[in-house]
């Protein structure tokens, strides 16, 4: 196959190779529901997917229902997830979550971009991933790894101030490349890349299935 030599050619190539590379993708936070899933994305700011797994299960027992979690005592949530850091914020940010899931969209997650990032603690980042993974419509998830390995790609050179602004342009530049019903699966498949092969400090070019067209392979790479 000839090297692609655009960055949509990049893109989709590279959306072929790491859908056979990782071919069950998955949000590795555990969930039975939308509002599971928006419940532990919220805890896992600073923290890892292991950590949130090992405390939602007694945390959802506790509070099953958006209803539950709106009335739940701040001082006894926050002994629900302290491991998980910067409890007492996640505390005010899951009942606040939560209120608004009951006075405003009936206790069901909505899934217009815009009903979801008016919710306290949710962002685009958290409305795409809960748009791709629980209500199955497009979403393009960007995180550290997806900023990292679309850039060194070549898929965009979008740089400003603040990683929360670079997220946004890299969404709008990645989203007319990727077909939409694929928009989620391949943001999944690059944050588990740059997790596993494309990390930030010494990448794995030699085990890398996009090392032959990536502009920087074994540019990063160790001698």
């Amino acid at each position: 196959m000839a090297r692609p030599r655009t960055p949509s050619g990049r893109a989709r190539v590279t959306n072929e190779r790491l859908a056979l590379e990782y071919p069950d993708a998955l949000c590795e936070l555990d969930h039975r529901n939308a509002f599971e899933l928006l419940a532990a994305t919220i805890l896992s700011a600073q923290s890892t997917d292991a950590r949130v797994n090992l405390v939602t299960p007694t945390l959802f027992a506790r509070y099953p229902t958006p209803q539950d979690l709106a009335h739940a005592d701040p001082a006894e949530l926050e002994q629900f997830i302290h491991s998980t850091g910067f409890f007492r914020a996640k505390a005010r940010s899951l009942i606040g979550m939560a209120t608004a899931l009951v006075d405003r969209f009936d206790g069901e997650v909505p899934g217009r971009m815009a009903d979801l990032v008016s919710i306290p603690g949710v962002g685009r980042k958290t409305a795409n991933l809960i748009r791709s993974v629980a209500l199955d419509l497009p979403g393009l998830v960007v995180d550290t790894h997806v900023l990292r390995v679309s850039r060194r790609l070549g898929l965009t050179d979008e740089l400003s101030d603040t990683e929360a602004k670079d997220a946004v342009k890299v969404e709008m530049v990645l989203n007319p490349m990727v077909p939409a019903r694929e928009r989620g699966a391949f943001s999944l498949r690059l944050i588990l890349h740059g997790r596993r092969v494309c990390v930030a400090r010494a990448p794995r070019c030699d085990a890398c299935v996009l090392a032959d067209f990536c502009p920087s392979a074994h540019l990063l790479a160790p001698a």
